[in-house]
Protein backbone atom coordinates (compact mmCIF):
# COMPACT_ATOMS: atom_id res chain seq x y z
CA UNK A 1 0.00 0.00 0.00
CA UNK A 2 1.37 3.39 -1.02
CA UNK A 3 0.26 5.21 2.15
CA UNK A 4 1.99 8.50 1.30
CA UNK A 5 -0.05 8.67 -1.91
CA UNK A 6 -3.29 8.08 0.00
CA UNK A 7 -2.28 10.78 2.49
CA UNK A 8 -1.59 13.19 -0.37
CA UNK A 9 -5.01 12.62 -1.96
CA UNK A 10 -6.78 12.99 1.39
CA UNK A 11 -4.90 16.26 1.93
CA UNK A 12 -6.29 17.65 -1.31
CA UNK A 13 -9.77 16.57 -0.31
CA UNK A 14 -9.46 18.47 2.98
CA UNK A 15 -8.50 21.61 1.09
CA UNK A 16 -11.61 21.22 -1.08
CA UNK A 17 -13.82 20.64 2.00
CA UNK A 18 -12.38 23.83 3.51
CA UNK A 19 -13.45 25.73 0.40
CA UNK A 20 -16.93 24.17 0.42
CA UNK A 21 -17.49 25.22 4.04
CA UNK A 22 -17.10 28.85 3.03
CA UNK A 23 -20.39 28.70 1.09
CA UNK A 24 -22.67 28.09 4.10
CA UNK A 25 -20.55 30.63 6.00
CA UNK A 26 -21.48 33.26 3.39
CA UNK A 27 -25.14 32.25 3.65
CA UNK A 28 -24.99 32.67 7.44
CA UNK A 29 -23.47 36.13 7.03
CA UNK A 30 -26.18 37.11 4.51
CA UNK A 31 -28.90 36.08 6.97
CA UNK A 32 -26.98 37.70 9.87
CA UNK A 33 -26.56 34.47 11.81
CA UNK A 34 -23.78 33.77 14.28
CA UNK A 35 -23.21 30.28 12.85
CA UNK A 36 -20.72 31.66 10.30
CA UNK A 37 -18.08 31.41 13.03
CA UNK A 38 -18.42 27.62 13.22
CA UNK A 39 -18.08 27.16 9.49
CA UNK A 40 -15.02 29.41 9.44
CA UNK A 41 -13.43 27.53 12.35
CA UNK A 42 -13.88 24.08 10.76
CA UNK A 43 -12.82 25.44 7.37
CA UNK A 44 -9.64 26.92 8.83
CA UNK A 45 -8.65 23.68 10.52
CA UNK A 46 -9.31 21.71 7.30
CA UNK A 47 -7.30 24.16 5.22
CA UNK A 48 -4.35 23.98 7.62
CA UNK A 49 -4.24 20.19 7.93
CA UNK A 50 -5.06 19.62 4.27
CA UNK A 51 -2.51 22.17 3.11
CA UNK A 52 0.26 20.49 5.08
CA UNK A 53 -0.73 16.99 3.88
CA UNK A 54 -0.93 17.98 0.22
CA UNK A 55 2.26 20.07 0.30
CA UNK A 56 4.54 17.03 0.56
CA UNK A 57 4.18 15.14 -2.68
CA UNK A 58 4.80 11.39 -2.55
CA UNK A 59 7.95 10.15 -4.25
CA UNK A 60 6.06 7.26 -5.75
CA UNK A 61 2.91 8.43 -7.58
CA UNK A 62 2.05 5.01 -8.94
CA UNK A 63 -1.47 4.04 -7.98
CA UNK A 64 -3.14 0.66 -8.14
CA UNK A 65 -6.69 -0.41 -7.37
CA UNK A 66 -6.19 -0.80 -3.61
CA UNK A 67 -4.74 2.73 -3.31
CA UNK A 68 -7.71 4.04 -5.28
CA UNK A 69 -10.19 2.16 -3.11
CA UNK A 70 -8.45 3.16 0.11
CA UNK A 71 -8.23 6.84 -0.87
CA UNK A 72 -11.89 6.82 -1.88
CA UNK A 73 -13.16 5.15 1.31
CA UNK A 74 -11.01 7.26 3.67
CA UNK A 75 -12.03 10.39 1.79
CA UNK A 76 -15.72 9.71 2.28
CA UNK A 77 -15.35 8.76 5.95
CA UNK A 78 -13.29 11.88 6.66
CA UNK A 79 -15.65 14.02 4.59
CA UNK A 80 -18.57 12.87 6.73
CA UNK A 81 -16.81 13.39 10.05
CA UNK A 82 -15.63 16.89 9.13
CA UNK A 83 -18.97 17.78 7.59
CA UNK A 84 -20.88 17.01 10.79
CA UNK A 85 -18.68 19.21 13.01
CA UNK A 86 -20.54 22.50 12.32
CA UNK A 87 -23.80 20.84 13.45
CA UNK A 88 -22.19 19.54 16.65
CA UNK A 89 -20.17 22.56 17.79
CA UNK A 90 -23.02 24.96 17.00
CA UNK A 91 -25.37 22.83 19.11
CA UNK A 92 -28.00 22.63 16.37
CA UNK A 93 -27.54 18.84 16.27
CA UNK A 94 -25.59 18.37 19.53
CA UNK A 95 -25.45 14.57 19.46
CA UNK A 96 -22.39 13.47 17.45
CA UNK A 97 -23.93 10.19 16.27
CA UNK A 98 -27.04 11.97 15.02
CA UNK A 99 -24.99 14.70 13.34
CA UNK A 100 -22.77 12.09 11.68
CA UNK A 101 -25.82 10.12 10.53
CA UNK A 102 -27.33 13.27 9.00
CA UNK A 103 -24.09 14.25 7.27
CA UNK A 104 -23.37 10.77 5.91
CA UNK A 105 -26.94 10.66 4.65
CA UNK A 106 -26.33 13.99 2.94
CA UNK A 107 -23.00 13.26 1.24
CA UNK A 108 -24.05 9.75 0.18
CA UNK A 109 -27.26 11.32 -1.21
CA UNK A 110 -29.37 8.92 0.84
CA UNK A 111 -31.80 11.41 2.34
CA UNK A 112 -32.59 9.52 5.57
CA UNK A 113 -32.87 11.90 8.51
CA UNK A 114 -32.94 11.91 12.29
CA UNK A 115 -34.61 15.34 12.33
CA UNK A 116 -38.29 15.82 12.98
CA UNK A 117 -38.83 14.79 16.61
CA UNK A 118 -36.78 16.74 19.16
CA UNK A 119 -35.22 18.91 16.45
CA UNK A 120 -37.40 20.08 13.57
CA UNK A 121 -35.81 20.76 10.21
CA UNK A 122 -37.24 24.28 10.36
CA UNK A 123 -35.36 24.83 13.65
CA UNK A 124 -32.01 24.78 11.82
CA UNK A 125 -30.45 28.11 10.89
CA UNK A 126 -30.30 29.12 7.22
CA UNK A 127 -26.57 28.43 7.10
CA UNK A 128 -26.95 24.93 8.52
CA UNK A 129 -29.94 24.23 6.27
CA UNK A 130 -27.94 25.33 3.24
CA UNK A 131 -24.97 23.14 4.26
CA UNK A 132 -27.25 20.16 4.88
CA UNK A 133 -28.74 20.39 1.37
CA UNK A 134 -25.41 21.27 -0.24
CA UNK A 135 -23.98 17.97 0.99
CA UNK A 136 -26.52 16.29 -1.34
CA UNK A 137 -25.24 18.26 -4.32
CA UNK A 138 -21.55 17.81 -3.48
CA UNK A 139 -21.92 14.07 -2.97
CA UNK A 140 -24.03 13.55 -6.08
CA UNK A 141 -21.24 13.69 -8.64
CA UNK A 142 -18.48 12.81 -6.18
CA UNK A 143 -15.58 14.58 -4.50
CA UNK A 144 -12.80 12.62 -6.21
CA UNK A 145 -14.37 13.26 -9.61
CA UNK A 146 -14.13 16.95 -8.75
CA UNK A 147 -10.45 16.54 -7.91
CA UNK A 148 -9.90 14.92 -11.29
CA UNK A 149 -11.61 17.91 -12.88
CA UNK A 150 -9.37 20.41 -11.06
CA UNK A 151 -5.99 18.77 -10.46
CA UNK A 152 -4.26 15.80 -12.09
CA UNK A 153 -1.17 14.95 -10.04
CA UNK A 154 -1.15 11.34 -11.25
CA UNK A 155 -0.99 9.41 -14.47
CA UNK A 156 -4.14 8.71 -16.47
CA UNK A 157 -4.38 5.10 -15.30
CA UNK A 158 -3.97 6.17 -11.67
CA UNK A 159 -6.81 8.66 -12.07
CA UNK A 160 -8.91 5.88 -13.53
CA UNK A 161 -8.56 3.88 -10.32
CA UNK A 162 -9.93 6.84 -8.37
CA UNK A 163 -12.84 7.28 -10.73
CA UNK A 164 -13.68 3.56 -10.70
CA UNK A 165 -13.71 3.56 -6.90
CA UNK A 166 -16.19 6.42 -6.67
CA UNK A 167 -18.35 6.13 -9.79
CA UNK A 168 -21.52 4.01 -9.71
CA UNK A 169 -22.20 1.11 -12.03
CA UNK A 170 -20.60 -2.09 -13.29
CA UNK A 171 -18.52 -0.32 -15.97
CA UNK A 172 -16.68 3.00 -15.79
CA UNK A 173 -15.36 4.40 -19.06
CA UNK A 174 -13.98 7.65 -20.40
CA UNK A 175 -16.34 9.79 -22.47
CA UNK A 176 -13.37 11.40 -24.22
CA UNK A 177 -9.73 10.22 -24.50
CA UNK A 178 -8.40 12.24 -21.54
CA UNK A 179 -9.79 11.34 -18.12
CA UNK A 180 -9.51 14.90 -16.82
CA UNK A 181 -11.60 16.01 -19.77
CA UNK A 182 -14.20 13.38 -18.88
CA UNK A 183 -14.36 14.63 -15.28
CA UNK A 184 -14.69 18.26 -16.43
CA UNK A 185 -17.41 17.30 -18.91
CA UNK A 186 -19.35 15.38 -16.26
CA UNK A 187 -19.31 18.35 -13.91
CA UNK A 188 -20.27 20.76 -16.69
CA UNK A 189 -23.34 18.64 -17.49
CA UNK A 190 -24.12 18.32 -13.78
CA UNK A 191 -23.91 22.07 -13.20
CA UNK A 192 -25.86 22.86 -16.38
CA UNK A 193 -28.79 20.61 -15.41
CA UNK A 194 -28.72 22.07 -11.88
CA UNK A 195 -28.87 25.63 -13.19
CA UNK A 196 -31.74 24.78 -15.56
CA UNK A 197 -33.78 23.26 -12.74
CA UNK A 198 -33.10 26.26 -10.49
CA UNK A 199 -34.20 28.70 -13.20
CA UNK A 200 -37.39 26.74 -13.93
CA UNK A 201 -38.29 26.79 -10.23
CA UNK A 202 -37.60 30.52 -10.08
CA UNK A 203 -39.82 31.04 -13.14
CA UNK A 204 -42.54 29.24 -11.19
CA UNK A 205 -42.05 31.82 -8.40
CA UNK A 206 -40.56 29.47 -5.83
CA UNK A 207 -38.63 31.43 -3.16
CA UNK A 208 -34.93 31.69 -4.06
CA UNK A 209 -33.64 29.89 -0.95
CA UNK A 210 -36.13 27.09 -1.48
CA UNK A 211 -35.22 26.83 -5.16
CA UNK A 212 -31.50 26.57 -4.37
CA UNK A 213 -31.88 23.90 -1.69
CA UNK A 214 -34.44 21.88 -3.67
CA UNK A 215 -32.12 21.96 -6.69
CA UNK A 216 -29.20 20.75 -4.56
CA UNK A 217 -31.24 17.83 -3.25
CA UNK A 218 -32.76 16.93 -6.61
CA UNK A 219 -29.51 17.13 -8.58
CA UNK A 220 -27.68 14.93 -6.09
CA UNK A 221 -30.78 12.70 -5.85
CA UNK A 222 -30.41 13.17 -2.10
CA UNK A 223 -33.90 14.21 -1.03
CA UNK A 224 -33.11 16.55 1.85
CA UNK A 225 -35.86 19.13 2.29
CA UNK A 226 -36.03 22.35 4.26
CA UNK A 227 -39.46 21.42 5.63
CA UNK A 228 -40.45 18.66 8.06
CA UNK A 229 -43.15 17.46 5.66
CA UNK A 230 -40.78 17.56 2.69
CA UNK A 231 -42.13 18.38 -0.76
CA UNK A 232 -45.64 17.89 0.62
CA UNK A 233 -45.14 21.40 2.02
CA UNK A 234 -45.62 22.62 -1.56
CA UNK A 235 -49.07 21.03 -1.80
CA UNK A 236 -51.06 22.51 -4.67
CA UNK A 237 -47.93 23.75 -6.46
CA UNK A 238 -48.17 21.23 -9.28
CA UNK A 239 -45.70 23.12 -11.45
CA UNK A 240 -42.96 22.99 -8.80
CA UNK A 241 -43.57 19.32 -8.10
CA UNK A 242 -43.70 18.60 -11.84
CA UNK A 243 -40.31 20.24 -12.37
CA UNK A 244 -38.85 18.25 -9.47
CA UNK A 245 -40.31 15.01 -10.87
CA UNK A 246 -38.80 15.69 -14.30
CA UNK A 247 -35.33 16.43 -12.97
CA UNK A 248 -35.32 13.49 -10.57
CA UNK A 249 -35.80 11.29 -13.63
CA UNK A 250 -33.16 13.21 -15.62
CA UNK A 251 -30.52 13.01 -12.88
CA UNK A 252 -31.18 9.29 -12.53
CA UNK A 253 -30.26 8.78 -16.19
CA UNK A 254 -26.79 7.70 -17.32
CA UNK A 255 -24.83 10.86 -18.13
CA UNK A 256 -23.42 9.11 -21.20
CA UNK A 257 -26.78 9.83 -22.86
CA UNK A 258 -26.26 13.56 -22.36
CA UNK A 259 -22.75 13.28 -23.78
CA UNK A 260 -24.13 11.54 -26.88
CA UNK A 261 -26.70 14.32 -27.29
CA UNK A 262 -24.00 17.00 -26.92
CA UNK A 263 -21.88 15.14 -29.47
CA UNK A 264 -24.96 15.07 -31.77
CA UNK A 265 -24.97 11.30 -31.81
CA UNK A 266 -28.74 11.23 -31.54
CA UNK A 267 -29.20 7.72 -32.95
CA UNK A 268 -26.80 6.25 -30.39
CA UNK A 269 -28.57 8.18 -27.63
CA UNK A 270 -31.99 6.86 -28.67
CA UNK A 271 -30.66 3.30 -28.97
CA UNK A 272 -28.89 3.45 -25.59
CA UNK A 273 -30.24 0.25 -24.08
CA UNK A 274 -30.10 1.12 -20.40
CA UNK A 275 -32.02 4.35 -21.05
CA UNK A 276 -34.82 2.48 -22.84
CA UNK A 277 -35.20 0.02 -19.97
CA UNK A 278 -35.04 2.89 -17.46
CA UNK A 279 -37.84 4.92 -19.06
CA UNK A 280 -39.85 1.79 -19.83
CA UNK A 281 -39.70 0.75 -16.19
CA UNK A 282 -40.59 4.28 -15.03
CA UNK A 283 -43.68 4.63 -17.24
CA UNK A 284 -44.88 1.06 -16.66
CA UNK A 285 -44.77 1.43 -12.87
CA UNK A 286 -46.30 4.91 -13.00
CA UNK A 287 -49.29 3.81 -15.09
CA UNK A 288 -49.92 0.66 -13.05
CA UNK A 289 -49.82 2.54 -9.72
CA UNK A 290 -51.99 5.32 -11.20
CA UNK A 291 -54.59 2.73 -12.16
CA UNK A 292 -54.57 1.09 -8.73
CA UNK A 293 -54.82 4.44 -6.90
CA UNK A 294 -57.73 5.55 -9.08
CA UNK A 295 -59.51 2.21 -8.76
CA UNK A 296 -59.12 2.23 -4.96
CA UNK A 297 -60.22 5.87 -4.75
CA UNK A 298 -57.07 7.03 -2.94
CA UNK A 299 -57.32 10.37 -4.77
CA UNK A 300 -60.46 11.88 -6.25
CA UNK A 301 -59.13 12.82 -9.68
CA UNK A 302 -57.19 10.77 -12.23
CA UNK A 303 -54.72 13.65 -12.55
CA UNK A 304 -53.89 13.55 -8.82
CA UNK A 305 -53.40 9.79 -9.05
CA UNK A 306 -51.00 10.20 -11.97
CA UNK A 307 -49.22 13.18 -10.41
CA UNK A 308 -48.46 11.49 -7.10
CA UNK A 309 -47.72 8.15 -8.75
CA UNK A 310 -45.20 9.68 -11.18
CA UNK A 311 -43.56 11.64 -8.36
CA UNK A 312 -43.15 8.64 -6.05
CA UNK A 313 -41.91 6.33 -8.80
CA UNK A 314 -39.43 9.02 -9.89
CA UNK A 315 -38.22 9.70 -6.36
CA UNK A 316 -37.62 6.01 -5.54
CA UNK A 317 -36.33 5.02 -8.98
CA UNK A 318 -33.75 7.82 -8.83
CA UNK A 319 -33.21 7.13 -5.09
CA UNK A 320 -33.95 10.79 -4.28
CA UNK A 321 -36.31 10.23 -1.37
CA UNK A 322 -38.70 13.17 -1.68
CA UNK A 323 -42.39 12.63 -0.95
CA UNK A 324 -45.53 14.57 -1.86
CA UNK A 325 -47.80 12.34 0.22
CA UNK A 326 -47.67 9.51 2.74
CA UNK A 327 -47.37 6.61 0.29
CA UNK A 328 -47.10 4.25 3.27
CA UNK A 329 -50.92 4.46 3.41
CA UNK A 330 -51.35 3.36 -0.21
CA UNK A 331 -52.63 -0.13 -1.17
CA UNK A 332 -50.21 -3.00 -0.53
CA UNK A 333 -49.81 -3.76 -4.24
CA UNK A 334 -48.51 -0.25 -4.94
CA UNK A 335 -46.09 -0.45 -2.01
CA UNK A 336 -44.73 -3.74 -3.34
CA UNK A 337 -44.07 -2.07 -6.71
CA UNK A 338 -42.40 0.92 -5.04
CA UNK A 339 -40.08 -1.37 -3.02
CA UNK A 340 -39.09 -3.14 -6.23
CA UNK A 341 -38.52 0.23 -7.92
CA UNK A 342 -36.32 1.34 -5.03
CA UNK A 343 -34.35 -1.92 -5.11
CA UNK A 344 -33.49 -1.58 -8.80
CA UNK A 345 -32.72 2.13 -8.61
CA UNK A 346 -31.32 4.44 -11.25
CA UNK A 347 -28.91 4.03 -14.17
CA UNK A 348 -25.18 3.46 -13.88
CA UNK A 349 -23.21 6.65 -14.44
CA UNK A 350 -25.91 8.77 -12.79
CA UNK A 351 -26.18 10.44 -9.39
CA UNK A 352 -28.79 7.86 -8.31
CA UNK A 353 -28.43 4.79 -6.12
CA UNK A 354 -29.81 1.27 -6.17
CA UNK A 355 -28.57 -1.91 -7.80
CA UNK A 356 -28.62 -0.01 -11.13
CA UNK A 357 -30.72 -0.81 -14.19
CA UNK A 358 -27.69 -2.01 -16.18
CA UNK A 359 -26.83 -4.64 -13.55
CA UNK A 360 -30.37 -6.00 -13.57
CA UNK A 361 -30.40 -6.13 -17.37
CA UNK A 362 -27.03 -7.91 -17.47
CA UNK A 363 -28.15 -10.46 -14.86
CA UNK A 364 -31.40 -11.18 -16.71
CA UNK A 365 -29.56 -11.58 -20.01
CA UNK A 366 -27.02 -13.89 -18.37
CA UNK A 367 -29.88 -16.01 -16.96
CA UNK A 368 -31.47 -16.14 -20.41
CA UNK A 369 -28.14 -17.21 -21.91
CA UNK A 370 -27.72 -20.00 -19.34
CA UNK A 371 -31.22 -21.34 -20.00
CA UNK A 372 -30.55 -21.23 -23.75
CA UNK A 373 -27.24 -23.06 -23.23
CA UNK A 374 -28.96 -25.81 -21.24
CA UNK A 375 -31.46 -26.31 -24.03
CA UNK A 376 -28.87 -26.05 -26.79
CA UNK A 377 -25.52 -27.23 -25.34
CA UNK A 378 -23.59 -26.77 -28.60
CA UNK A 379 -24.77 -23.23 -29.28
CA UNK A 380 -22.57 -20.19 -28.72
CA UNK A 381 -24.33 -17.14 -27.37
CA UNK A 382 -22.88 -14.01 -25.76
CA UNK A 383 -24.47 -11.41 -23.53
CA UNK A 384 -24.68 -8.04 -25.27
CA UNK A 385 -25.50 -4.48 -24.30
CA UNK A 386 -25.96 -1.82 -26.98
CA UNK A 387 -25.01 -4.41 -29.57
CA UNK A 388 -21.59 -5.06 -28.00
CA UNK A 389 -20.55 -8.25 -26.17
CA UNK A 390 -20.10 -7.79 -22.43
CA UNK A 391 -16.76 -8.96 -21.08
CA UNK A 392 -16.76 -11.93 -18.73
CA UNK A 393 -15.08 -9.78 -16.04
CA UNK A 394 -18.06 -7.42 -16.05
CA UNK A 395 -20.56 -10.27 -15.66
CA UNK A 396 -18.45 -11.72 -12.87
CA UNK A 397 -18.25 -8.35 -11.08
CA UNK A 398 -22.03 -7.97 -11.30
CA UNK A 399 -22.52 -11.41 -9.74
CA UNK A 400 -19.98 -10.67 -6.99
CA UNK A 401 -21.63 -7.29 -6.30
CA UNK A 402 -25.06 -8.88 -5.92
CA UNK A 403 -23.65 -11.57 -3.60
CA UNK A 404 -21.94 -9.03 -1.35
CA UNK A 405 -25.04 -6.82 -1.43
CA UNK A 406 -27.23 -9.68 -0.19
CA UNK A 407 -24.70 -10.58 2.53
CA UNK A 408 -24.38 -7.02 3.84
CA UNK A 409 -28.13 -6.48 3.57
CA UNK A 410 -28.93 -9.64 5.53
CA UNK A 411 -26.37 -8.94 8.25
CA UNK A 412 -27.61 -5.36 8.65
CA UNK A 413 -31.26 -6.40 8.96
CA UNK A 414 -30.35 -8.99 11.61
CA UNK A 415 -28.34 -6.48 13.67
CA UNK A 416 -30.86 -3.63 13.67
CA UNK A 417 -33.70 -6.06 14.42
CA UNK A 418 -32.36 -6.03 18.00
CA UNK A 419 -34.14 -2.69 18.43
CA UNK A 420 -37.50 -4.47 18.22
CA UNK A 421 -39.03 -2.81 15.18
CA UNK A 422 -41.25 -4.77 12.80
CA UNK A 423 -39.85 -6.58 9.76
CA UNK A 424 -41.12 -3.99 7.26
CA UNK A 425 -39.37 -1.19 9.15
CA UNK A 426 -36.07 -3.10 9.48
CA UNK A 427 -36.12 -4.37 5.88
CA UNK A 428 -36.87 -1.01 4.28
CA UNK A 429 -34.58 0.92 6.66
CA UNK A 430 -31.59 -1.13 5.48
CA UNK A 431 -32.83 -0.98 1.87
CA UNK A 432 -33.15 2.81 2.15
CA UNK A 433 -29.60 3.19 3.46
CA UNK A 434 -27.80 0.56 1.38
CA UNK A 435 -29.54 1.75 -1.80
CA UNK A 436 -29.19 5.44 -0.81
CA UNK A 437 -32.88 5.99 -1.46
CA UNK A 438 -34.14 7.90 1.61
CA UNK A 439 -37.28 6.99 3.58
CA UNK A 440 -38.69 3.49 3.69
CA UNK A 441 -41.95 2.12 5.07
CA UNK A 442 -43.38 1.59 8.53
CA UNK A 443 -41.57 3.47 11.30
CA UNK A 444 -39.14 4.93 8.74
CA UNK A 445 -41.83 5.95 6.25
CA UNK A 446 -42.10 9.32 4.46
CA UNK A 447 -43.63 11.09 7.49
CA UNK A 448 -41.25 9.46 10.01
CA UNK A 449 -37.48 9.48 10.63
CA UNK A 450 -34.60 7.30 11.84
CA UNK A 451 -34.11 8.94 15.24
CA UNK A 452 -35.72 6.05 17.13
CA UNK A 453 -32.97 3.57 16.29
CA UNK A 454 -30.28 2.76 18.86
CA UNK A 455 -26.72 4.03 18.56
CA UNK A 456 -25.55 0.62 17.34
CA UNK A 457 -28.22 0.50 14.63
CA UNK A 458 -27.42 4.02 13.52
CA UNK A 459 -23.75 3.13 12.99
CA UNK A 460 -24.78 0.01 11.07
CA UNK A 461 -26.97 2.19 8.85
CA UNK A 462 -24.15 4.75 8.50
CA UNK A 463 -21.91 1.94 7.27
CA UNK A 464 -24.65 0.85 4.86
CA UNK A 465 -24.99 4.36 3.43
CA UNK A 466 -21.25 4.65 2.81
CA UNK A 467 -21.04 1.11 1.43
CA UNK A 468 -23.98 1.73 -0.89
CA UNK A 469 -22.60 5.01 -2.22
CA UNK A 470 -19.16 3.51 -2.89
CA UNK A 471 -20.56 0.34 -4.46
CA UNK A 472 -19.52 -1.85 -1.47
CA UNK A 473 -15.92 -2.83 -2.35
CA UNK A 474 -13.99 0.36 -1.37
CA UNK A 475 -15.50 0.60 2.11
CA UNK A 476 -15.12 -3.16 2.73
CA UNK A 477 -11.47 -3.20 1.63
CA UNK A 478 -10.57 -0.55 4.22
CA UNK A 479 -11.35 -3.08 6.96
CA UNK A 480 -9.21 -5.83 5.41
CA UNK A 481 -5.67 -5.96 6.93
CA UNK A 482 -4.22 -7.29 3.67
CA UNK A 483 -5.15 -4.02 1.95
CA UNK A 484 -2.64 -2.12 4.08
CA UNK A 485 0.36 -4.38 3.67
CA UNK A 486 3.36 -3.06 1.77
CA UNK A 487 3.19 -5.87 -0.78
Amino acid sequence: MNKSLVRYIVGWVMVIIAAMLLLPMIVSIIYRESTWVYFLLVSGICALVGGVSSKFKPKNKQMYSREGYAACAITWIMLSVIGCLPFVISGEIPNFTNALFETVSGFTTTGCTILGNDIAIEDLSKGMTFWRCFTNWAGGMGILVFILAVITPFSGQSNMYLMKAESPGPVVSKLIPKLKGTAVLLYMMYIFLSVVEFLLLIVGKMPVFDAITVTFSTAGTGGFSIHNDGIAAYEGHYYWQGVITTFMVLFGLNFTVYFLIIARKFRQAIKFEEMRYYFGWFFACTFVITGVLYYKGVFQSLFDCFHHSAFQVATLLSSTGFATTNYDLWPESTKAILILVALIGACAGSTGGGLKVSRIVILLKECSKEIHTQLHPHSVKSVKMDGKPIKHEVIRSVSVYLTIFIAVFTASVLIISIDGYDFTTNFTAVLACLNNMGPGFGAVGPVCNFDGFSVLSKYVLIFDMLAGRLELLPILMVFMPSSWRSK
